[in-house]
């Protein structure tokens, strides 16, 4: 599982190590690290033009101490100084002993370089990239070398992911200690590039519970329910469905068909397309409305294609967990969602989640973060806001935000969503609690996608039948 920590919780971490070493050597570990990532990198060190963009505080002082372990290695290493009277002192000095220069031509090395390191901002930086340092990182893009972010790129917000201005375009991100919220979460993440994570020493003085963490193959498995030697159908789960309309019956089908190949022995549908989804999935229980009468439920999912339809409230009402999406969180009330005795898991988009705080969706789109936690604060619920990099947070403000990264743009297609939806709903039938279902759901979904399209378009549809594939997937050793 991949952490990441807040930039207060790691500074106060770093002055704790560095409380027990001797001047500096936090400072050389992390060059030493970076220094080997960028030689991992490179074809070969020897000969290679490197060039240090360099800011004025310790990330710049970390990029001056990895091109003089470079420079020492053969690399022909030129330092782009932004604040010449207060770039490091030291690291500029252990430059000059290896080898390494301060460029006289900034634009002219840049354009030459085989790899650029972005030592400008490190993680205190707010407010995107100051104007004397834009031209700069316009070059580095425009050069062809490959760009190497020093901790976190110049400009883009450590702990909100947010991107206020104009920012660097790394390649690769080579992270000290421990990784940034922002290397995680969109729009930042776009920025980050690959990203290599390197240890300094911190992990003995970060908090047990991160800030924000990235499920990995492993954790996947250890959630998903296995059925037992006594299970029956309804021992591992019902999940009832309730969706589609006359306009939109194909989200029946597709809700239904999450939830078919999801880890629930039995699924009720309850709408208008009782027809289509038997037609599709003949192991489906059917019933006519209301959805009280459907019988015993573990879970519900309630609201894709919905329509105007009734069902919402009398759903809400059950005891027994509750996703809502789509045209289910049109009017949402957060006192009826808060009244609830049974947890409820909502899945909206950047639009409904939009509506749903009121706000413009750009604002949603630019801080994603801070939007999951403001609707799971309101609402008492836990939030899956989907996007390029789907959170999940939970109703508890002092559990950790999940990041999904299996998510593909393959997945921006119609219906794809309803997928999901029944996924989810089928692991909270079989026991899971919402972080933990809306979190493998997305997971499994999006490797799904991956493992469905091989980078080439494809339906919802393949999306559904690619999900047990994705499951053997993550217990594959």
């Amino acid at each position: 599982m991949r952490h990441a920590y807040s930039v207060d919780t790691v500074r106060a971490a770093e002055a704790e190590l560095m409380a027990g070493l001797p001047e500096g050597a936090l400072m050389q570990r992390a060059a030493a690290g970076l220094a080997a990532a960028v030689a991992g990198l490179l074809p070969r060190v020897s000969g290679a033009r490197v060039v240090l963009l360099v800011g004025s505080g310790d990330n710049g002082g970390d990029a001056l101490y990895a091109g003089a372990r470079l420079a020492r290695r053969g690399a022909g290493v030129n330092a782009v100084l932004l604040d010449p009277d207060r770039a490091h002192r030291s690291g500029l000095a252990a430059l000059r002993t290896a080898g390494g220069r301060v460029a006289e031509d900034p634009f002219g090395v840049l354009a030459a370089a085989d790899v650029v390191l972005d030592g400008i901002t490190g993680i205190g930086g707010r407010g995107g990239l100051r104007p004397d340092a834009v031209p700069f990182a316009r070059a580095a893009r425009g050069s062809g070398a490959m760009v190497v972010a020093v901790d976190l790129p110049s400009g883009v917000e450590a702990d909100t992911g947010e991107v206020r201005g104009e920012a660097v375009r790394a390649d690769a991100t080579v992270a000290f200690g421990t990784y940034k919220p922002g290397l995680l979460v969109d729009p930042a993440h776009r920025y980050a590039g690959a990203l290599r994570l390197v240890d300094i020493g911190l992990g003995p003085r970060l908090p047990s519970v991160p800030d924000l963490e990235a499920l990995q193959h492993a954790d996947v498995a250890r959630l998903l329910p296995v059925p037992a030697p006594e299970s029956d159908k309804y021992r591992r789960g019902v999940v009832g469905v309730v969706a589609g309309s006359a306009r939109y019956p194909g989200a029946a089908v597709l809700a239904v068909a999450g939830a078919v190949h999801g880890a629930a022995g039995a699924v009720r549908y309850v709408g208008p397309g009782a027809d289509a989804v038997i037609a599709r999935f003949p192991e489906v229980l059917v019933h006519g409305w209301p959805p009280s009468r459907a019988g015993r439920v573990q879970a519900w999912v309630v609201g894709p294609g919905l329509g105007e339809a009734p069902g919402v409230a009398e759903v809400l009402e059950s005891d027994v967990p509750v996703l809502v999406d789509a045209d289910g969180l049109r009017g949402l009330d957060p006192d009826a969602v808060r009244a609830r005795s049974a947890p409820t898991l909502l899945t909206p988009h950047a639009g409904e989640a939009a509506a749903l705080l009121g706000v413009d969706r750009g604002e949603v789109e630019a801080a994603r973060l801070g939007s999951v936690r403001s609707l799971a604060a309101e609402y008492g619920a836990t939030v899956l806001l989907k996007g390029s990099t789907t959170l999940v947070a939970d109703a508890d403000a002092r559990r950790p935000v999940r990041v999904n990264p299996t998510g593909t743009s393959w997945l921006a297609t119609a219906g794809s969503g309803d997928v999901l939806s029944g996924l989810a709903g089928s692991l909270l039938a079989a026991g899971l609690e919402p972080l933990d279902a809306g979190s493998a759901a997305a997971y499994l979904h999006g490797l799904a996608a991956r493992l469905a399209s091989r980078d080439a378009p494809v339906s919802a549809q393949d999306v559904a039948a690619a999900i047990p594939r994705a499951w053997r997937d993550t217990r594959t050793p």
